[in-house]
């Protein structure tokens, strides 16, 4: 059989198409903006991813709840000493200081003292001439001695309000007033005698001068009661009575005493004895006089209160007579005590502005400051000399109203300074009277005494000090976080502490314990833990511990707080 021989002719292939003409250079460009445009959209899908990935991780970042592991704390409540300890500190000062502060201006002549000098009370510090400071004294001595002469007055006018009889003896030529009427200044009132006695007055002759004398013993003659009377002269007086026979004689008083049948105006004669034992006769007779009589005028005028006036009415002396009032008399005396006591602050003042000029030292103690030089000009105002007693210092420090009751006089407060020096003050006064509130407590200032005789406590020097304010020895003491104040079922603030027990107490609290909110902390233990809260006394406290006095009897494990853990989630 003959092959077949496939043979395959060959396909000629058509012309290509002819290549078209070439495009402008535009098409280029467009191309390039479509590939800028693709890159930058999937920039924009990129930061778009990144956005969206950041957006969720932020979401779960800000709605993430924390988680909280809590664990309670527990501690076993103890047997134990309990002291409240007061501290702080307190800057010293001397107990006495003062300071000499001039109230004039002068020239410093002598100084006795620097600074840094031991003195002693009445020591002279310096001597000052100051003018003014002289001139001050004067004048205030001068108003006050013009003031008291006007008080002298106004008491003496307050004095004639009241009329009083001068002497013992009897009222003649009485004048009458009523109750309620005005008298006048100076308008009579009575006569007043003193008609115990009598007294003569009779001229001797001058031959006879040497033979009468005062005391000498005389007897009177009265012819109307024809009888006689002895009596003494009381003065001689050598004047010259010339009679018209021409004889010149002196006067002679003589005084005796009235027996009460006697007055004035009669006629009476005396006879003397010489020491010769002649009869010595006067010139004449004489008339008698009552011994004493004064005319009694108002010397002060007002409204009569009240009169004791009978004529021939035998009065006492001092007794009153008349009384009147007066309006203004009193608020006069009132007001002018009260510039009497004004002038008198002023010069004393003024003295001690002038002693401040010859100053002595006030008190014992050391010169701390002294400005003065001699020759130089001090003004008023200058503070020139401080003295201080450094041998006993004063420490103020305050005391809260926990431990002020605990705080008694003569108690003993520790005291350290910056080197470490220790210090031994005394409560010397507590002053409850000057208590500042503040912080929720009152701080009540105390006085602390230092003992200081050998000067190593400087003044202004800032010193620690602490006391134990109350002490409890074997006494029930718990953690001060233990003890809750929470409000019972009558709305009342109650101490508790929440301790660990198997069955509830009898004397458990009902509170109201809130729900905790999810991630948060309990505020309080709860019943399925195994906490029950029961009412306690709580009594001192430190800066850790609280004392338990009712409510615990010690072995109890009690609740202190939470431990808390947090994790993020």
């Amino acid at each position: 059989m003959a092959e077949m021989t496939q043979q395959n002719a060959p396909v000629t292939e058509a012309p290509a198409p002819a290549a078209p003409p070439a495009r402008p250079s535009g098409t280029s460009n467009q191309k390039k903006k479509q590939r800028k445009k693709v890159r930058n959209t999937i920039i924009a899908l990129v930061v778009l991813a990144v956005l969206a990935v950041g957006g969720f991780f932020l979401y779960r970042f800000l709605t993430a709840k924390e988680a909280v592991n809590s664990q309670i704390q527990t501690q076993p409540a103890q047997i134990s000493s309990i002291q409240s300890m007061v501290q702080g500190s307190g800057n010293a000062k001397a107990k006495d200081t003062a300071a000499i502060t001039l109230t004039q201006g002068g020239t410093v002549q002598e100084v006795f003292v620097t600074a840094g000098d031991t003195v002693t009370e009445g020591q002279p510090l310096y001597t000052i001439r100051s003018q003014a400071a002289e001139d001050e004294v004067t004048a205030a001595q001068e108003k006050v001695s013009n003031l008291q002469k006007d008080m002298a007055d106004l008491h003496k006018a307050l004095n004639n309000l009241t009329v009083r009889a001068p002497f013992a003896g009897k009222l003649i030529e009485v004048s009458e007033f009523e109750t309620g009427s005005t008298v006048s200044s100076g308008a009579s009132v009575a006569t007043l005698v003193n008609d115990k006695k009598l007294k003569l007055s009779l001229y001797f002759s001058y031959a006879y001068e040497n033979d009468i004398y005062v005391g000498q013993s005389v007897s009177v003659s009265i012819p109307a009661v024809m009888d006689s009377f002895t009596g003494s002269v009381e003065q001689v007086n050598k004047v010259h009575y010339i009679t018209p026979e021409g004889a010149d004689h002196f006067e002679v008083v003589v005084a005796f005493d009235n027996p009460g049948t006697l007055t004035e105006g009669m006629t009476a004669s005396a006879a003397l004895t010489a020491a010769n034992g002649t009869p010595i006769y006067p010139y004449e007779n004489g008339t008698t006089k009552y011994y004493e009589t004064r005319k009694i005028v108002t010397e002060a005028g007002g409204p009569l209160l009240s009169a004791n006036l009978l004529c021939y009415s035998n009065v006492s002396a001092g007794q009153t007579l008349l009384s009147m009032g007066s309006d203004t008399i009193d608020s006069d005396i009132r007001a002018k005590q009260k510039e009497i006591d004004d002038a008198m602050e002023k010069l004393t003042e003024a003295q001690k502005a002038l002693n401040n000029f010859n100053a002595v030292a006030p008190i014992d103690g050391t010169v701390t400051t002294c400005t003065l030089a001699e020759g130089a000009e001090v003004k008023s105002g200058d503070t020139v000399i401080i003295i201080s007693n450094t041998t006993t210092m004063l420490v103020n420090i305050t005391v809260d109203d926990r431990n002020i009751s605990f705080v008694k006089p003569g108690m003993t407060v520790d005291l350290t300074d910056w080197n470490g020096n220790v210090f031994t003050g005394t409560v010397s006064s507590i002053n409850t009277g000057s208590a500042e509130a503040g912080q929720g407590m009152t701080s009540f200032p105390v006085t602390l005494t230092v003992d200081n005789y050998d000067g190593s406590l400087l003044e202004g020097v800032w010193l620690d000090y602490s006391f134990v304010a109350s002490q409890s020895d074997d006494c029930i003491v718990v953690p001060m976080q233990s003890v809750k104040y929470v409000s019972d079922e009558n709305g009342e603030t109650a101490s508790v502490v929440f301790i660990k027990v198997d069955s509830k107490p009898e004397n458990t609290v009902a509170i109201d314990i809130p729900p905790t909110e999810p991630g948060a902390t309990p505020l309080y233990p709860s019943e399925s833990e195994g906490f029950y809260p029961v009412p306690v006394t709580t009594g001192l406290s430190d800066n850790y511990n609280v004392e338990i006095k009712e409510g615990l009897t010690g072995d109890e494990e009690v609740f202190v707080n939470y431990y808390v853990e947090q994790a993020w989630g």
